[in-house]
């Protein structure tokens, strides 16, 4: 199993935490995450409200390239539909660079219908945009020399000065909300990113999106891979279920309530249709073991929501690192 860190990032105004108290906390997460062991830190995008305030990954990322050595660093997502792929390109090919390798890619098209308008584009046409983005993006990171005459963006001559860390384009991720796009991702032979909050309807449902994505990935003729795949689930780690629910919750349903466009399950909701890892070190580990079996092999946990305590934060990703995840390793050896 893989197990990685997500931060949505939101911001409460009406709290007293100001924005670069987050990017503190932020930076420290990683850092934590770093030492605890975890294989990635994804940073969300998002933009013009406090749904989430890292409006530019790649500031982000790079900043933590030079606090960590060993994570990787992932978007989660870059939101092709808004940007000149040219200039993402460049970016994160300097982020692949500046981390020695360690990007990983996650995109996608959008989905907040203020961040269209702020951008000025049209919802109807953010498939299309993002198909003709990614394909730029990573032909330009993979090195081509491109002249080419797109339905958006246009080049006589374009090349980049600045490649990925040895040439090597970074893996990609294809984020989507809709289980019934999940096919679709493993069809046009990529990799997913997927939350199962936005987008199953139980706990199970989770292993039927990896199986319809798998099933678009046989049918292109692909095989299955361990790293194909990244699920991510709201996460809070206590000692009992109870002590979770009494520090967690509070946290949780302001943080649904910002939530904007999505379903609103507040804590018990969320403990009812089971798509989440909140509660007790055993509760999560037998939680985790069913996604085992699932066929899920990369978690990415979301500990930070709803300007919870940075304390609480980082004592949950740690109950998480030295209690939850060597009782699951050593759970799936023995079914071995």
């Amino acid at each position: 199993m893989r197990y990685s860190l997500f931060s949505v990032n939101d911001h409460h105004p009406r709290l007293p935490r100001t924005v670069p108290q987050l990017y503190q906390q932020l930076i420290h997460s990683c850092e934590l995450a770093e030492r605890l062991g975890f294989d990635t830190f994804f940073c969300a995008e998002h933009h013009f409200h406090e749904y989430g305030v890292v409006p530019d990954p790649a500031v982000m990322l790079a900043t933590l390239a030079q606090r960590t050595k060993r994570i990787r660093l992932g978007t989660a997502i870059s939101i092709l539909s808004f940007h000149d792929p040219r200039r993402i390109a460049e970016t994160y090919s300097m982020v692949d660079m500046m981390s020695g390798g360690r990007l990983v890619f996650g995109v996608g098209s959008g989905y907040l219908a203020h961040e269209f308008v702020g951008y000025g584009k049209e919802p109807k046409e953010k498939r299309d945009r993002f198909n003709e983005n990614l394909d730029i993006v990573q032909r330009l990171m993979a090195g081509e020399t491109l002249s080419y005459k797109g339905r958006f963006s246009a080049s006589e001559k374009v090349l980049l000065n600045v490649l990925p860390h040895e040439g090597r384009v970074p893996p990609v991720y294809v984020a989507v909300l809709a289980r019934e796009a999940a096919y679709h991702v493993g069809e046009q032979r990529n990799r997913i990113f997927t939350v199962p909050y936005a987008s199953c309807k139980d706990f199970r449902d989770i292993g039927t999106m990896l199986a319809e994505y798998r099933k678009g990935r046989i049918e292109a003729g692909l095989p299955a891979d361990d790293d194909d795949h990244v699920f991510t689930l709201h996460t809070y780690v206590a000692k009992t279920d109870e002590e979770a629910k009494a520090q967690a919750k509070a946290a949780y349903d302001l943080y649904v309530d910002t939530r904007l466009y999505a379903k609103k399950h507040v804590y018990e909701d969320i403990i009812a249709n089971g798509i989440c890892l909140f509660g007790s070190v055993e509760t999560v580990a037998v939680k985790m073991c069913e996604l085992h079996e699932m066929g899920i092999r990369h978690v990415a946990t979301m500990h930070n929501f709803g300007a919870l305590d940075p304390a609480l934060v980082e004592r949950s990703m740690t109950m998480f690192a030295r209690e939850v995840m060597p009782r699951v390793e050593s759970r799936i050896a023995a079914t071995v």
